[in-house]
């Protein structure tokens, strides 16, 4: 089949690479410039920051087969930073728990990986989805410079963006639109730090209870980056909510001043940026692992899915969702019967629902290997 895919994150690639393996054609469509989503690593001339997603753990079996294959190209490697809980200046050793992984040199590193060898048109932003007369049932209408154009007709379609940006796309079908209402996501701060001194803290990342701050890292401290102290914040999602409308420079001042407050360090760094990470929390996940109407042949994945596990918003959710939703559209592939699908039916069509609640047994989509391992780079 020809399958369109709205969003190049983990969850959009993951999805693309199982059908690309079952033999189907994928194009992405992506709005920003590269694909990643919440992988995403900042590079600057001190080194890179990992913006977005810290780490990640492996609970269920078809995420740790992932996770193996990915170890043994030398992509994804253990993180083992001396991790803490720091309440009013005092450190706690944290708890002990799964084992941590970091994409090398960066998180942006694996989407990249699962990225080789995809169809993805970076810069294209999907502003609907309408249904096509013959020969396919979809098409994607493109909105770039004030302009509209429409795809090619796609005989199926997966959105794979946050829940509110999905609820939108997924219009033309209510059930599915409905359901994807239900959840939401909230925006973070991030503040990027570079000291031209060793800042000497107890600990390379902590969980901080301070009305600012929620997380602190010290990038340098994962395997393969540049030397260098390098540090990212990020705020807690309530306050950030309440300083949204504030600028990159006054939020980079404010959550300066916390870091100050909650490391108790004085050093000035030599260089610091805010931005405002999009998406960053996932908030009331469906206890489901995708969206798939089988007759109309359109679903959705992400991290705003359990997908067989607790709570949302991580890197596994996000995978397994994808990989889900391709086993999925694999099942009611067939030949397709060419026939005019007609707008004003489908906008009305009361659909069936067909989400998978466990994650089926299929071939991870661990793309491409790596020519060298991440030590020879």
């Amino acid at each position: 089949m020809q399958i369109a895919i709205i969003g190049a994150g983990i969850s959009g690639l993951a999805c693309a690479q199982q059908l690309r393996a079952l033999g189907h054609q994928v194009t992405l469509f992506e709005k920003d410039g590269e694909a990643g989503g919440r992988v995403h690593t900042w590079q600057t001339e001190i080194g890179g920051f990992d913006l977005g997603a810290q780490f990640f753990t492996a609970i269920s079996d078809n995420f740790k087969k992932a996770v193996s294959s990915w170890r043994k190209d030398g992509l994804v490697m253990p993180w083992h930073g001396r991790l803490v809980r720091l309440q009013d200046g005092i450190v706690i050793p944290a708890r002990p728990s799964s084992q941590r992984f970091v994409a090398a040199p960066g998180m942006g590193e694996l989407a990249r990986h699962l990225a080789q060898e995809l169809d993805i048109r970076t810069g294209q932003t999907v502003v609907r989805i309408e249904a096509a007369q013959v020969p396919g049932n979809w098409r994607l209408a493109l909105k770039a410079g004030g302009m509209e154009t429409l795809t090619e007709p796609f005989d199926a379609v997966v959105v794979a963006t946050p829940g509110d940006r999905a609820a939108a796309l997924l219009a033309p079908v209510p059930a599915l639109a409905g359901k994807a209402e239900l959840t939401g996501h909230v925006s973070c701060w991030a503040l990027m730090l570079g000291f031209g001194q060793p800042l000497k803290l107890e600990f390379d990342g902590a969980w901080v209870k301070h009305h600012r701050l929620a997380w602190l890292a010290r990038d340098d401290s994962k395997p393969e980056r540049r030397n260098g102290e390098r540090w990212i914040a990020l705020a807690r999602v309530e306050w950030s909510a309440e300083n949204l409308k504030n600028g990159p420079a006054r939020a980079r001042d404010m959550l300066l001043k916390a870091f100050q407050e909650a490391t108790g360090t004085s050093v000035q760094p030599v260089y610091s940026v805010a931005r405002l990470w999009n998406y960053a929390q996932s908030t009331r996940p469906l206890a489901k692992s995708c969206l798939w109407d089988e007759k109309l042949r359109i679903g959705a994945c992400g991290d705003w899915f359990t997908a067989g596990l607790e709570g949302g918003g991580q890197i596994e959710h996000a995978y397994l969702s994808g990989l889900t939703l391709a086993a999925r559209i694999d099942e009611v592939a067939k030949p397709i019967l060419v026939k005019p699908v007609r707008a004003a039916a489908i906008r009305v069509a009361a659909s069936t629902v067909n989400s998978a609640d466990g994650v089926p047994a299929v071939m991870p989509a661990v793309g491409r290997r790596r020519a060298a391992s991440a030590g020879g780079r």
